[in-house]
């Protein structure tokens, strides 16, 4: 199976929706543990990245290179 790719500040869909409806999130730290904020409610989660890369679904909006 590919391995996902994805970068800081890139916008992603997870599998599940947020309680608020929406689905996309924005990746705001990246490490052993990723933080994600929701694009609607702007609620942050912590989540470890072995449980981040089981729930991603896609990258939606790639952050621009720098």
């Amino acid at each position: 199976m590919e391995a996902k790719t994805y970068n800081l500040n890139d916008v992603v869909e997870m599998k599940k929706a947020h309680p608020c409806g929406v689905n996309a999130w924005k990746i705001i730290r990246l490490g052993a543990d990723i933080r994600i904020k929701c694009t609607g409610c702007q609620h942050s989660v912590l989540i470890p990245r072995r449980e981040f890369e089981k729930k991603l679904k896609k990258v939606l909006i790639a952050a621009p290179e720098q």
